[in-house]
């Protein structure tokens, strides 16, 4: 199972987003649906808005639920993409300040948006912030990859997750990458 743990390699991966709140709905919508799925109706979403390429906060705002639901968006994520409006708008969320904060801060900040846990905190700050140092450990992927690069019996809790991923500290979101890759690899 030795493969390349290279992190200029997996670093490849990571993109950092221009649009946090882009990147944001995106996750809200995708959240407990299929990719194929998920992709379908933030398409529907987009287009909503046009001829803009995404929406503002304020347009979320402005558009009538019944032009949200005709889109594929549940009443329960069009609660949350309000509320992550708002706090773009009133300044609970500003990305400007993301790059003074730590990754605790910016999960704490998240957080306080309806809808969005620390998985979807965690997985913001890998793939949108492409912050060096997060585990993701309420991850199933990397809970199961866990189990297979350490050779465990069972999935281990978050402390001994994180007691195992010492070693890595410091660019535990590359070994996070890594983990996914040998589940994937596995599918």
């Amino acid at each position: 199972m030795k493969k390349n743990y290279s992190k200029k390699r997996l670093s490849s991966k990571l993109v950092p987003t221009t649009n946090a709140f882009r990147s944001l709905v995106r996750s809200i919508i995708f959240q407990q649906l299929s990719g194929k799925a998920a992709s379908s109706i933030l398409n529907k979403f987009i287009l909503l808005f046009s001829p803009k390429k995404f929406p503002k906060p304020e347009d979320v705002l402005k558009i009538s639920d019944t032009k949200l639901r005709s889109a594929g968006v549940s009443t329960q994520k069009i609660n949350y993409l309000r509320d992550l409006s708002r706090k773009f708008l009133n300044g609970t969320i500003n990305p400007k300040n993301f790059k003074k904060m730590s990754d605790q801060e910016i999960i704490d900040h998240l957080t306080a948006v309806k809808g969005i846990g620390e998985w979807t905190a965690h997985m913001f700050l890998i793939f949108a912030l492409n912050r060096p140092d997060v585990l993701p450990t309420g991850d199933l992927a990397i809970r199961k990859g866990f189990v297979k690069f350490f050779n465990l019996k069972s999935a281990p809790s978050h402390e001994k997750m994180v007691s195992l991923a010492m070693s890595y500290e410091g660019e535990r979101t590359y070994f996070s990458l890594y983990i996914w890759e040998i589940m994937d690899e596995e599918k």
